[in-house]
């Protein structure tokens, strides 16, 4: 098994187990030691990774840090855990601590499912305030996976570690800026905006109408550059599709037409919700009568289904109870209208699949 795979495999474990891990040492055990070993550590022996790892602080001794993994006889990273029902923003201090008494290149703040990595990029041997890599072990995305292989035992290296650690860092951090200014645009943003292009007094009137402006022009642009590239895969589809053999299908299929228009409105769903889950796990079923949007190609966990043939377009959001509901769409872009919804409908249908309310 790949590197990849076994993160994903610790992933999907994380969800399964999560009712029955209830304290913090059953999180250790469940969560946090299969993912050292992941990285290639025995957790049994001490010459690699030393539990309940003493760092003394000051007048106060015996201070003990819940693991610590060691290379050439030193702490390189020490890891501090917590149970995964605890929010960990009240505990990197506890972590910082520890990593000043000690020789520790990282420290790891974890509670099995959310993983925050520091090191010291402000100021030497004082660990920053923010983590430069943080990630959601249910939710990884390929570029994340990449860098967590980064700490395995086989290809640790610690100045490559630290020479892309900046740049995740500032990353993460403008990513989320970005994601802020995109949903709330700040009044800087929509006075930098404005002056360009209004030549009066930038008054609050003027301000109010400007911050509504860019937010429609900004969500508008990205609806725009997401539908020209989805036409792009689309077409690349289509003629992967003519040079494929023609799959055999049933007698009630074949009158079962799936159009250009349908395809680009279920790019356009994989786009929305590709954030949110894998990709792979969105699919699509046509029939005579719809076009339906699934979730590991289970009818029973139907995202929405669309109606694109003929004048009159809709599309069935499935978040409000089972039965759904249909909204008129004038055409395809009008999905993306209601992107928090389908959202929304992924997370209801993956809070079912862990309480089993879902079924295969």
């Amino acid at each position: 098994m790949d590197f990849k795979d076994l993160v994903q495999q610790l992933g999907n474990r994380a969800v399964k187990l999560k009712d029955s891990v209830n304290t913090e040492e059953a999180t250790k055990n469940a969560y946090i030691m299969p993912f050292i070993q992941a990285l290639g550590y025995d957790v049994f022996n001490p010459a690699e990774v030393i539990p309940e790892f003493v760092a003394d602080l000051g007048i106060k001794q015996g201070e003990k840090v819940d693991y610590a993994i060691l290379r050439d006889g030193q702490p390189t990273i020490l890891i501090e855990c917590k149970w995964h029902g605890a929010a960990l923003d009240v505990f990197n201090s506890q972590l910082f601590r520890y990593f000043h008494t000690t020789k520790a290149k990282f420290g790891l703040l974890t509670n099995g499912f959310e993983y925050r990595f520091y090191t010291d990029l402000m100021e030497a041997n004082k660990m920053d305030e923010k983590p430069f890599f943080t990630f959601n072990i249910t939710d990884l995305r390929e570029n994340q996976i990449e860098e967590i292989k980064k700490f395995h035992k086989n290809y640790y290296d610690h100045d490559t570690i630290v020479s892309t650690a900046t740049e995740l860092k500032y990353l993460n951090e403008l990513k989320n800026l970005i994601h802020t200014e995109l949903n709330n645009p700040s009044e800087n943003l929509v006075r930098h905006f404005a002056k360009q292009i209004y030549s009066g007094a930038i008054t609050s009137r003027v301000l109010e109408q400007f911050t509504n402006l860019t937010k429609k022009s900004t969500s508008q642009y990205i609806s725009d550059l997401i539908t020209d590239r989805l036409k792009i895969a689309l077409v690349k589809e289509t003629e992967l599709r003519h040079k494929e053999p023609e799959p055999v299908v049933k007698a009630e299929e074949s009158r079962v037409v799936t159009t250009g228009e349908e395809l680009e409105a279920f790019y356009i769903i994989k786009s929305i919700l590709r954030n949110q889950i894998d990709a792979e796990r969105i699919v699509y079923r046509d029939a005579q009568s719809y076009f339906a949007i699934l979730l590991d190609d289970n009818n029973r966990k139907t995202i929405c289904r669309l109606q694109l043939s003929g004048n009159k377009k809709s599309i069935h959001l499935m978040d409000t109870d089972k039965k759904g509901e249909k909204q008129e769409i004038s055409n395809i872009n009008g999905i993306y209208q209601f992107a928090a919804r389908l959202i929304k409908t992924v997370e209801n249908l993956e809070k079912s699949v862990v309480q089993g309310e879902v079924v295969n």
